[in-house]
């Protein structure tokens, strides 16, 4: 493509002013915190009181699988959220999608803050539950192709990874937030927690939601799709074309982000929270203590995470990468083995040394995803790539540690469970090539159109 630039246009990843900078990064920090902290939320939730409020009857040990299995089937409509959000983004723009995924997961978890327990409606209460958490799985689809496009687009090519790891750093926010909020509304105990505690943080989403939607709607469109729509070249089949000409890729790109969400979703996915916490259990940790850990991983989480989109503009998306795998491995082989010894310190450290190789590998996913896929159909890409990963990990990685501690009564399976998911993580990064740099704009699309797969010149 030749056409000149529209006049009056901000070339791709240009920003004119330090505030229209500072504007972008804050925007998608706090649009992605409000979030995931409302999806972080659920899932805390889920480890500590859905199990005894929404699914008792079922009886103990299956009520707990039942309330972890929520959390997980969310994910299977990620894609969905995805697909819409790809098709709208590409077709319609990110600001747009950014806007409906916010409100979208906002109203569905102040709803679950305001359910009535199965003690109260029956059976209704938990088909309530699963159906707003699904409103969550496809919110989530869509919200962070769009964050991280807002983000890179607009980055100078040099500062992608920093940039990118903007909407990143709204993840751990979140759990940071979620948590932080979780180990207040625990403090009065037990049984204030499970009466009215749990359902503080889901009616606070109402104020962040007010205040996400107006900082995000001072955003400008991102550049890379203002010239698609300048120059009329917004594809009208994004999804098709993602998948007839880049399906091996979309599958390489999920398999990196599913080693990093399945090591990820051990405390984010409340299992950790729920493991030591049960007072059937080995451990038996007070829930506010255990948060408290949780809270200060999450800020360890969200520093290692800006460091690796940092570093990886310097050294490399894939150098990055690969050290943040031998990282992780190294936080999953020691996680348990820290946890089991029942002192709340060294759970706190298991986490946060967790966080290391964590961050490391989620920091420069934004800008590695954004690298990958053409700009005309990279909304589609990033979002379907995001979403399969999710599934292929986070989905049901709590529901499968807990089956695991079920049936064979020790976490060694847990263990060798996580290592693989890294060690899978590690394959499909090793499959990339990296392009770190490679124009973002419509210009471009030919070279972008290039496989960055080994073995292969075209998706």
């Amino acid at each position: 493509m030749s056409a000149a630039t529209p006049e009056g246009f901000t070339p791709t990843g240009t920003i004119s002013t330090t505030q229209d900078r500072r504007r972008v990064v804050f925007a998608t920090v706090i649009g992605t915190t409000v979030e995931w902290y409302d999806f972080f939320i659920y899932a805390q939730a889920a480890g500590l009181v859905f199990a005894t409020l929404f699914f008792a009857p079922a009886g103990e040990g299956i009520a707990q699988l039942l309330s972890f299995l929520t959390v997980g089937i969310s994910f299977l409509f990620r894609p969905l959220g995805a697909f819409l959000a790809g098709h709208l983004g590409d077709r319609y723009g990110r600001r747009l999608v950014l806007m409906l995924t916010l409100v979208l997961m906002g109203a569905s978890t102040t709803l679950v803050g305001l359910l009535p327990t199965h003690a109260a409606i029956g059976i209704a209460a938990p088909i309530l539950l699963i159906t707003l958490r699904i409103v969550q799985g496809i919110s989530a689809g869509g919200e962070w192709g769009g964050a991280v496009l807002m983000a890179v687009e607009h980055a100078p090519k040099d500062k992608r990874g920093l940039f990118g790891a903007s909407p990143q750093i709204g993840v751990p926010l979140g759990l940071l937030l979620a948590s932080g909020i979780m180990a207040l509304v625990a403090i009065p105990g037990p049984e204030w927690f499970l009466e009215w505690g749990w359902r503080i943080p889901f009616l606070l989403s109402v104020v962040l939601i007010v205040i996400g939607a107006y900082i995000r709607r001072r955003v400008e469109e991102s550049p890379v799709f203002t010239e698609l729509a300048e120059r009329k070249e917004q594809t009208r089949m994004p999804i098709v074309q993602l998948f007839r000409k880049h399906a091996v890729l979309v599958i390489i790109a999920a398999l990196v982000f599913a080693g990093n969400n399945a090591v990820g979703y051990m405390t984010t996915g409340g299992y950790i929270q729920r493991y030591a916490t049960d007072p059937e259990g080995p451990i038996g940790l007070a829930p506010a203590d255990v948060l408290g850990a949780v809270t200060l991983s999450g800020a360890s989480w969200l520093v290692f995470t800006w460091i690796g989109g940092w570093i990886s503009d310097l050294i490399g998306r894939r150098t990055t990468y690969v050290i943040g795998w031998v990282l992780q491995l190294v936080g999953a082989l020691l996680l348990f083995p820290l946890v089991d010894t029942g002192a709340i310190g060294m759970l706190t450290l298991a986490l946060i040394v967790l966080t290391v190789g964590l961050g490391l590998t989620y920091g420069p996913q934004a800008a590695l995803y954004t690298e990958l896929f053409p700009a005309s159909i990279r909304f589609s890409g990033v979002s379907i790539s995001y979403a399969i990963g999710a599934i292929l990990g986070g989905a049901f990685a709590p529901t499968i540690a807990q089956a695991i501690v079920q049936s064979t009564g020790s976490t060694t399976g847990v263990t060798v469970y996580l290592a693989a998911m890294t060690g899978l993580g590690l394959l499909g990064t090793l499959l990339l090539r990296d392009r770190r740099g490679i124009p973002l704009g419509p210009d471009h699309e030919a070279e972008q159109a290039q496989s960055p797969v080994y073995g292969l010149s075209k998706a």
